[in-house]
């Protein structure tokens, strides 16, 4: 591993014509998979966990408010220091961060204690940011698309296993065994990240109240960064409604299914990780435009479908709530990659920041979506949450669809 640190220390990127090494790729996109995927271990199990530790739905229910929100303010407050401090440090140090703020999860003894570990959860899962542009700069040019492929489909996969994951863990060994091997696999990729991810230049010396300030003003000059921030939150908004509620509806009648069932509902989203190649293939073909208003349309169908849900017999209902999820879960991932095109086209020299400023507008939707589904669900019920979704994805295509402005 020390060769492969000399070889980036000084120039932060591999020679032209060689290739990174596969046990490094293999490192990065698994840090990123791990890291993000500690925002979703605890949706699958909130219905035993708010038994187990009672505490109301309303309060179980801030949990993922709360992980979302952290890793928001994350992405907003930290990720942009990647631009102007070493990588390899910012990560071993949300590593130990993540690792210390799973533990306390694991360990909580009251609702109070789990809600504070969950947002510090939030905040240091960020690390994922930290990685993918790790990769797209220590990749040479003629195999970066490739190496930066490589490990969004592994943070793609540590979202969808993550809640099949924690639904099985949590059903057999309880859910604070859960967030205990969570710390223990982050403790590993810890270690590995300190032996095996070399060093990287700073990129810029600007001070860390100018780096945010550059954030405002790329989105006050943007038009299209505004444009795809606003519709990715929307969307945002119904996804996390859905997939933060879905554990506790299930466990309530007419099913009273476990975690494991919840969790197993995370395999749903596997089309959207295998449709994200051919969404973006499309994006380069017929423009990304086109691109994120099938995604939005998608989404709005999905979600309007599981309004039928009632009317069905449980089986039925069940079938109807996984065909959706694999739907609109499709759409989401459509238009995220649709809108990365989009922002990363507007202004090369500022990618990372671009990048932070729409993940940040992703997971503030994210984190409301939490919320108002949790209220959604205590006051209407099922219902309110697949109209919450269902109203939010067709705000997200209107936004698409309203007609460009030239900035």
């Amino acid at each position: 591993m020390s060769s492969i640190q000399n070889m980036h220390a000084s120039a932060g990127a591999a020679p032209e014509g060689r290739s990174l090494p596969g046990s490094l790729v293999l490192l990065l996109a698994t840090g990123a998979g791990l890291s993000v995927a500690s925002l979703y271990y605890a949706q699958p199990m909130l219905g035993v966990l708010g038994a187990d530790i009672g505490a109301s739905p309303r309060s179980v229910g801030l949990i993922p408010t709360l992980t979302q929100l952290g890793y928001a303010l994350g992405i907003l407050l930290l990720a942009p220091l990647g631009d102007r401090f070493d990588r390899r440090r910012i990560v071993l140090a949300k590593a130990a961060a993540l690792c210390a703020a799973l533990l306390v999860a694991g360990a909580a003894p009251s609702i109070g204690v789990l809600l504070a570990a969950s947002l510090a959860i939030g905040l240091a899962a960020t690390m994922a940011q930290d990685i993918v542009p790790a990769a797209a700069t220590l990749a040479p040019e003629a195999s970066r698309g490739k190496t930066v492929g490589t490990v969004m489909t592994g943070l793609l996969l540590g979202i969808l296993l993550s809640r099949v994951v924690s639904g099985f863990v949590a059903e057999h060994f309880g859910w604070r065994a859960m967030f205990i091997a969570a710390a223990a696999s982050i403790a590993l990729i810890g270690a590995a990240a300190w032996r095996g991810l070399p060093r990287f230049r700073p990129t810029t010396h600007l001070a860390y109240a100018a780096l945010l300030g550059s954030l405002g003003t790329l989105w006050s000059r943007h038009g299209m960064l505004r444009r795809a921030a606003l519709a990715q939150a929307l969307l945002a908004v119904g996804f996390s409604a859905f997939w933060s509620t879905l554990a506790v509806m299930l466990h309530g009648a007419p099913f009273h299914l476990g975690s494991a069932a919840a969790g197993a509902f995370g395999l749903a989203g596997a089309a959207g990780a295998l449709a994200a190649p051919l969404a973006g293939r499309l994006a380069d073909r017929r423009g990304p435009e086109l691109v994120t208003r099938l995604g939005a349309g998608l989404a709005v169908l999905s979600f309007a479908a599981m309004g039928l849900a009632p009317l069905m017999a449980p089986q039925a209902q069940l079938w109807l709530l996984a065909l959706a999820a694999v739907g609109f879960d499709l759409g989401m991932q459509a238009a995220l990659i649709a809108h990365q095109t989009i922002v990363y086209g507007i202004e090369p020299g500022a990618r990372s920041r671009l990048n932070a400023v729409l993940f940040t507008s992703m997971f503030i939707g994210m984190a409301a979506g939490s919320a108002l589904g949790a209220l959604a669900l205590a006051q209407w019920g099922w219902a309110g949450v697949t109209g919450l979704a269902t109203a939010t994805a067709a705000a997200a295509l209107a936004v698409r669809l309203w007609p460009r402005k030239a900035r």
